[in-house]
C-alpha cells in the first residue's frame, strides 16, 4: 500500500483528521518535510550531549548499536512517543528506528537522497528525523534540502550508466553525486535551508534530496542527531549495492532500537525468511555488539 502522504487521494484520506492535522500531513505531502516541535525535554537533549561529547575524537559521527545500546539518552529519542506517533500519522503505518547519527558538527555532506542507502517496498516506507540539539543557523552548518523532490524517480547507479552490486561505495563520490548534482541544475530545483531551534525536529520522506551546509563559523559546535526509521510489514533493500535486474539485491536488516532484535520483513504480507547464511551474519553482529565495552 502507498504512504498515506504519497496517496492520490490524500484530502479524502484526511477527512477524519483534525484541521492541525489534516494542514501537517498535507504540508509534508507538498514539501517532503515538516518541522516540528515535538516538546521534548531540554534534560534529555542536554544528557545526549553529555554521553556523546567524549565519545568525538577524531570522528564528527557517531553510528549505530555501538552507541545507542549504551547510551540510553540516545535510545529513548529515537524511540520517543511523539516521534513514532508523527511517523504513523504522516506514513498510515507504524515505525521503528533502526539507525541513529549523532554529530558534534555539520556534516557539509553533498546532496542526496536516503534511497540510494536503503529503501523500502513498497516504496516511500522510510523516513528521517533530524533533531536539534542545540540552536542551529546558517553559520554552523545547517541541513538543506529541495522542497517537493522527494515527489521525483528514485535516483539509482543505474539511472547514471554503473552498476551497484559488489562497488556502489566506490562510486558514490565520484558518479552519485555528480550526478545529483547535474539533475538538480538541469532541473532548476531551489535549495532551501534549516534554521531549527534547539528541540526541534526536521522530519523528511526517505526520497527527499538534502545535504549539509557549508560551516561559516569553525569555532561552532552543531550537536544534533538523525534517527533513521522503517514501517512494520515491509521489505528493505540497499539500492547503491544492488543491481535488481540481475536477480542481485542486497538486503538490509533492520536492527529494532526498541527491542534490540531485528525486524521481520514482509512481501504483501508474507513473512520473509531469513537465509541461513544471514542467520549467521546477524547472530555474530549481535555477538559483537553486546560484547564491545563503552568507549572512554
Amino acid at each position: 500500500m502507498v504512504p498515506l502522504y504519497l496517496r492520490p487521494d490524500l484530502a479524502s484520506e484526511l477527512a477524519g483528521y483534525s484541521n492541525a492535522d489534516r494542514d501537517l500531513v498535507m504540508s509534508f505531502a507538498e514539501r517532503g518535510y515538516v518541522v516540528v516541535d515535538l516538546d521534548l525535554p531540554d534534560e534529555l537533549l542536554d544528557r545526549i550531549v553529555r554521553d556523546t561529547v567524549p565519545l568525538y575524537k577524531s570522528e564528527t559521527r557517531l553510528q549505530d548499536v555501538w552507541l545507542w545500546a549504551r547510551s540510553e539518552p540516545v535510545r529513548e529519542l529515537a524511540c520517543h512517543p511523539a516521534v513514532l506517533e508523527l511517523l504513523e500519522k504522516l506514513h498510515g503505518r507504524a515505525a521503528f528506528p533502526f539507525q541513529t547519527l549523532n554529530f558534534n558538527v555539520g556534516t557539509q555532506q553533498p546532496t542526496h537522497s536516503d534511497t540510494i542507502h536503503f529503501d523500502s517496498f513498497p516504496p516511500g516506507y522510510m523516513a528521517g528525523v533530524w533533531v536539534a540539539l542545540e540552536d542551529i543557523d546558517e553559520a554552523n552548518g545547517p541541513l538543506h534540502y529541495y522542497p517537493g523532490s522527494h515527489r521525483l524517480p528514485q535516483v539509482t547507479l543505474a539511472d547514471m550508466g554503473a552498476r551497484g552490486w559488489g562497488q556502489g561505495y566506490s562510486l558514490y563520490s565520484r558518479v552519485y553525486e555528480p550526478g545529483i548534482q547535474k539533475m538538480i541544475d538541469d532541473l532548476g530545483l531551489v535549495k532551501e535551508g534549516a534554521r531549527i531551534k534547539k528541540g526541534q525536529a526536521l522530519v523528511w520522506s526517505a526520497n527527499l534530496l538534502h545535504g549539509g551546509e557549508p560551516i561559516l563559523d569553525p569555532t561552532r559546535t552543531r550537536h544534533s542527531q538523525v534517527t533513521h526509521y522503517y514501517f512494520e510489514g515491509c521489505a528493505w533493500s540497499i539500492p547503491i549495492n544492488s543491481d535488481i535486474p540481475l536477480g542481485r539485491v542486497r538486503r538490509k536488516h533492520a536492527l529494532d532500537a526498541r527491542t534490540r532484535t531485528f525486524a521481520p520483513q514482509e512481501y504483501l504480507g508474507k513473512r520473509i525468511p531469513v537465509a541461513m547464511r544471514d542467520r549467521l551474519i546477524l547472530a555474530a553482529r549481535r555477538v559483537l555488539a553486546a560484547a564491545r565495552p563503552r568507549r572512554p
